[in-house]
């Protein structure tokens, strides 16, 4: 009976190794539970993404003393080669530029895919916000974004999409930027990656 009992405890084992390796499959940082999505629409590949990351203390102190933080949020999707390292396909990348306002006491949210200055307010789309987590919220949050053209796509090769998201230390203020050098509470890092499903056949 002692060897039954051993081997029921090893299955047992391999069926919860098994079902944490599924669990990991297009995730991020543990605890995060992000989630990345992808669909076909209109000769396109949509990516939307929702993923979890806490607000270091030091980057949340210099916004509240009025100091602009960026992010940069990039996708690139993979062809997938056995012989080789896989071949990038299609690559974009979106810039995000968060804000505090001491006199109104709001929050302001701006996006778009050059170069976040303030000579750049028309190529932008922006979002004003009473609150911060209601801004983070925007922040952690990635809505049918156009990652790829779907006649780029091999229907016989395997591709895969893989996300990050990180803070932009390049664009604070130069004294802050020396700064933040060698200084972990200034990283930002996710990570998430999904295989793209081949196009179903009509």
């Amino acid at each position: 009976m002692t060897w039954l009992l051993a081997a029921a405890l090893l299955c047992l084992s391999l069926g919860n190794l098994a079902h944490a390796a599924e669990a990991m499959t297009g995730t991020a940082e543990p605890g995060n539970n992000p989630s990345l999505t992808l669909e076909r629409s209109d000769g396109s590949v949509l990516m939307s993404a929702h993923f979890g990351f806490d607000l270091p203390p030091v980057v949340e102190d210099a916004l509240y003393k009025g100091i602009p933080i960026y992010f940069v949020a990039q996708a690139d999707l993979l062809r997938e080669r056995w012989y080789w390292t896989n071949k990038t396909i299609a690559s974009v990348q979106r810039k995000l530029r968060l804000s505090y306002h001491p006199l109104t006491r709001r929050w302001r949210l701006t996006m778009g895919d050059g170069d976040m200055t303030e000579a750049t307010q028309g190529l932008t789309l922006g979002q004003s916000f009473d609150r911060l987590d209601d801004a983070m919220a925007a922040v952690r949050r990635v809505s049918r974004w156009k990652i790829a053209n779907e006649q780029d796509i091999d229907p016989s090769g395997k591709y895969l999409v893989v996300f990050s998201f990180e803070l932009d230390t390049s664009q604070l203020p130069r004294p802050l930027q020396i700064g933040t050098l060698g200084q972990s509470d200034w990283v930002i890092d996710v990570r998430i990656s999904q295989a793209l499903d081949p196009e179903r056949t009509k």
